[in-house]
């Protein structure tokens, strides 16, 4: 039956359901309706199965049953169900119903979903309208996610990935939708794919994401790991975002994930013993060039991060990367998506950038094409970090020319993926692609690590002809001097 599943089909129906709030509700504000929505019907879904195996288990015996689902993965109240809902979405509290329901699976649900939903509210006429009209819109989306093929059920689904697949597929159109704030929560899957290539984590390992967003970095990166035998850690400072965060890691069946929700820089919870935890892998892609990012915090900084210089106030990119490197335990490494700024900005960037490399952490720098990520038009660049390294060279790559053109976004193909990390893991200078700088190179650039410094991508012009130029061009003068003669003799016959 799973192969029958077509997860196009799945995708499609599910974009479909947005229509009901398209042109009504920003995108940025009702991917939190859709996906919440996703996450009831999966939950919903699996108690189904779970159900009908558990009567043939115990015969019936409702007692039994009961207690076996307190025992499931996660609680649901039957008044919570996904069919409770679609049963009474006639229902003149219909945005109550749904409001009621999640708050009573928070409850169930505490060590998991605490939080998860509270910055949604179904009952909302700022966001949803009037009570007619949210009723409408309410019970529109209910049957929308009665269509057969939105079934999840794992009986139905095999072990295909159909519920998280579905889930990051929407956020990316969301992503795409939602314009500038979609590059808030959502990293294209091949920059995150690219990232997780880079840093290859192992088994064992501990991964984490500063600045999360919706959790697809992090996702890529566990997907990595052979046997599941990885622990996932990240931090997002937007409520909403957090919360979506949360479901997709439950969707992709990674339940061990610590996801915190607050201001990386401003206030870090990922510590132990009042220090930051370390970590072995460490990816992000933190807002570019954020103004109010923390400076007077991090002043006064109790995790002492900023020892190298505080960066500029109206930039806060080089907090983010400290906070990484900070982050990064001895054997640790890194990869974090920058605006070029970061390469070769003066002042105190370049003291902190000038620090890093003299401290031997700078393992790599990658420029990628314009027009990759969402919400900006400006090429972005890889900085790859690693603490014991067994040289002080810095390999560039300039991956800026090859790519899909897309309408709205440039994409990288699996080609232009396999060669930047074939080229990365061979460490060699490639002829107008890469250059392994030596530290002596740098010291000579004063630590500017602005790509064209170091990778040449100049193409000499073709030596022109001049003679051949000539002729050309006096053989369209010959021509052009014809074309008159006749046009003239064709208007003498029309009389002009």
């Amino acid at each position: 039956m799973s192969q029958e599943i077509s997860q196009d089909k799945v995708n499609s129906v599910a974009w479909s359901a947005c229509d009901t709030f398209r042109g009504v509700v920003d995108p940025s504000q009702y991917k939190d309706y859709i996906l919440i929505f996703l996450f009831i019907k999966y939950l919903s879904d699996l108690r189904k199965d779970r159900m009908e195996i558990l009567h043939k288990e115990y015969d019936g015996n409702e007692e039994r049953i009961k207690r076996a689902l307190k025992r499931e993965r996660f609680i649901l109240p039957d008044h919570c169900t996904y069919d409770y809902i679609y049963k009474h979405r006639n229902e003149p509290n219909i945005g109550e119903i749904i409001n009621k329901a999640l708050h009573d699976i928070e409850e169930s649900n505490k060590e998991k979903l605490d939080g998860v939903f509270r910055n949604i509210d179904f009952n909302s006429t700022t966001a949803l309208g009037e009570t007619k009209d949210r009723n409408s819109r309410l019970k529109s989306l209910i049957e929308d996610f009665s269509d057969p093929v939105l079934d999840f059920r794992p009986s139905r689904t095999g072990k295909n990935d159909i519920i998280g697949d579905t889930y990051e597929f929407l956020i990316q159109n969301f992503a795409s939708d939602a314009g500038k704030k979609g590059g808030e929560f959502y990293t294209p899957s091949e920059v995150s794919e690219l990232m997780a290539r880079l840093l290859q984590p192992q088994p064992g390992e501990r991964l984490y994401d500063p600045t999360c967003g919706s959790g697809s970095l992090l996702i890529k990166l566990a997907q990595q790991v052979p046997d599941k035998d990885y622990s996932v850690y990240g931090q997002e400072s937007n409520g909403s975002t957090w919360a979506l965060c949360k479901m997709n890691m439950f969707l992709h069946n990674i339940d061990n994930a610590r996801i915190e929700w607050g201001d990386t820089i401003k206030n870090p919870k990922l510590t132990d013993d009042d220090k930051l935890m370390k970590f072995d892998v460490v990816a992000a892609n933190p807002p570019f060039s954020l103004k109010k990012w923390g400076v007077k915090e991090a002043e006064h900084d109790t995790y002492n991060r900023f020892w190298r210089g505080i960066p500029p106030k109206t930039k806060g990119d080089y907090a983010f990367i400290t906070h990484m490197v900070e982050s990064l335990n001895e054997h640790g490494r890194m990869v974090v998506v920058v605006p070029h700024g970061v390469l070769f900005r003066g002042s105190r960037e370049a003291k902190i950038r000038e620090q890093f490399i003299k401290e031997n952490l700078l393992d790599a720098v990658i420029g990628l094409p314009e027009q990759l990520f969402f919400g900006t038009g400006i090429p972005a660049a890889l900085l790859v970090f690693k603490k014991n390294r067994d040289s002080d060279d810095v390999l560039f790559i300039d991956a800026s020319s090859e790519y899909r053109d897309g309408k709205k976004q440039n994409k990288l193909r699996e080609q232009d993926l396999e060669k930047i990390s074939q080229t990365y893991r061979d460490y060699k200078t490639i002829d107008k692609y890469s250059y392994v700088a030596t530290m002596e190179d740098l010291e000579e650039n004063e630590y500017n690590l602005n790509i064209p410094r170091y990778v040449d991508t100049f193409e000499e012009e073709e030596e022109v002809d001049i003679s051949a130029v000539q002729q050309e061009i006096e053989q369209l003068e010959q021509e052009l001097a014809e074309v008159r003669s006749e046009m003239d003799d064709y208007l003498k016959e029309l009389g002009f």
